[in-house]
């Protein structure tokens, strides 16, 4: 039986209609044009209008949108995008609440650090409970901000003694050739990303405090080699790029009172040629093991521009009709019915 036609009335409250509506309305249009609603205003109220589940779902994401503008967040693209992604598949958007209680710090400027999506919230989940956690999936899902953010409101609780923060030294794909300067400057164009988060969440002056105390270290994978790591929150970030030699000598610095993050996304890889990364042996090798956590994010956690996470899905369906007619010639070939 079809879905009825059927017209809903909210009140919205008008301290936070500008938030809920977005620049231009620009909220209210994402909800019409993927939930097949009009909305409108009449009389002071908000009025949907449409098949009787499609109206439902867009009131609950609108419900859901102004308790999180009460609880004073800025509704950004990304929240209504991925409210309205949960309402079509039937997951509760209620779980939008409870992840908007899981605070885990606050930047320099004072902008709180929450989990924005089912992913993320299983990933500082599984940080919390295990004492080694993979990371991994595209770009723009937090995997590398939100480690710090746990790692810094772990060392500012005492909970940790100091904080390592290291990387592979390879390029993106490119050969930059002869670097001037000391060794420190040297490898701090590899490590700028994981300085930027830090100057982000910490302050510059503390981060500068702490790093010359030695309390705070942003190193290459290479200097971890012949060291015992105790009492420490290590991260080792864009470790697709490790070989399995180097991972294995990262994961057996792991000392008493440590914790790990590793984060990686395999399909940005910049090993040489038919080099086998150290995060894909690890998976395969670690994953049966008490106490290690693998969280698999995908383009559904992505939350820097929602352009971004358009890309990342184009390029994994990409990605998967390439396979998929990789595997269909393999078996063509294996049957005989192609003959080169």
């Amino acid at each position: 039986m079809a879905d009825l036609e059927v017209v809903e009335k909210l009140d919205i409250d008008v301290h936070h209609a500008c938030n809920i509506f977005g620049q231009y309305d620009s909220h209210m249009k994402t909800i019409e044009n993927q939930m097949h609603v009009d909305i409108y205003t009449q009389n002071g109220e908000l009025v949907i209008k449409g098949h009787e589940s499609a109206v439902n779902n867009a009131k609950k994401v609108i419900g859901t949108l102004q308790e999180l503008s009460k609880r004073g967040n800025e509704i950004l693209e990304q929240n209504v995008n991925y409210a309205v992604d949960m309402a079509l598949d039937s997951e509760d958007t209620d779980d939008l609440l409870s992840m908007d209680k899981e605070l885990i710090c606050h930047t320099i400027s004072g902008k709180p650090i929450k989990p924005k999506t089912l992913g993320q919230k299983q990933y500082v989940d599984a940080i919390k409970k295990n004492m080694i956690v993979f990371g991994m999936g595209p770009a723009g899902t937090g995997k590398t901000y939100l480690a710090m953010a746990m790692a810094i409101t772990a060392f500012k609780n005492n909970e940790v003694e100091r904080i390592i923060l290291t990387r592979p030294a390879i390029e993106a794909g490119e050969k930059l050739g002869f670097l001037p300067g000391d060794l420190q400057s040297k490898v701090d164009p590899y490590l700028r990303p994981l300085y930027d988060a830090l100057y982000q969440i910490m302050g510059a002056d503390s981060f500068v405090k702490n790093m010359e105390k030695g309390l705070i270290e942003v190193a290459p994978l290479a200097y971890m080699r012949g060291r015992t790591l105790d009492n420490a929150y290590i991260i080792l970030d864009e470790a697709q790029n490790t070989t399995p030699a180097q991972m294995k000598m990262f994961l057996t610095r792991i000392g008493f009172g440590s914790k790990v993050i590793v984060t990686g996304d395999a399909s940005q890889k910049d090993l040489a040629p038919g080099q086998v990364s150290g995060l894909d042996t690890a998976v395969k090798v670690l994953k049966n093991i008490d106490e290690i956590a693998m969280c698999n994010l995908t383009n559904k956690d992505v939350v820097r521009h929602p352009l971004v996470q358009k890309i990342v899905k184009a390029y994994d369906d990409y990605e998967s009709r390439q396979k998929n007619n990789k595997d269909y010639r393999r078996e063509k070939r294996i049957d005989g019915s192609i003959r080169r």
